[in-house]
């Protein structure tokens, strides 16, 4: 029965509902973000990436926060910070308030890096803007960060 059910209403939902929109609007916009790095000197910059920048306060945050805040196991945060630690734009620290703690801070090339991202993210926005129109982009923003408003307790400084 409930098979009969689904083939009969067809799969053009699954294509087409608001999850699946936002996250290909959200590939799309990453993929431009990552173009943009590459083609500015920044090669190294993978998807993953996005998830420990958009998390890492710019004073340091400790790993099980970027864990929490990117919705990620603390071990699969590690291997995160590993990467970019290796890439030289990050650094781990010992927390001064709790020695058992590890604090993530961008090393100076790590800021460098932050400052072409958020140039990055800058262009590939404008380009959105432009292509629909300032009137949706404005209405596409405002949507979502009323809709969003519940995880701003998430978001980093």
């Amino acid at each position: 029965m409930e098979q009969a059910k689904l083939e009969s209403a067809g799969t053009a939902w699954r294509h087409a509902n608001i999850g699946r929109l936002l996250n290909n609007a959200v590939r799309r916009f990453e993929a431009r973000v990552l173009d943009l790095m590459s083609s500015g000197g920044h090669a190294e910059t993978r998807i993953a990436h996005v998830s420990l920048t958009r998390n890492l306060d710019v004073g340091g945050t400790r790993l099980t926060e970027l864990a929490r805040r990117a919705s990620m196991s603390k071990q699969a945060m590690g291997e995160l910070v590993d990467q970019c630690a290796a890439l030289g734009l990050v650094t781990r620290a010992v927390d001064p308030s709790d020695r058992r703690a590890r604090i993530v801070t961008f090393t100076p090339a790590g800021l460098i890096w932050l400052a072409a991202f958020r140039d990055a993210v800058d262009i590939a926005e404008r380009e959105m803007r432009s292509q629909l129109g300032e009137q949706d982009m404005d209405a596409i923003v405002r949507g979502l960060a009323t809709y969003a408003v519940a995880f701003d307790t998430l978001a980093p400084d």
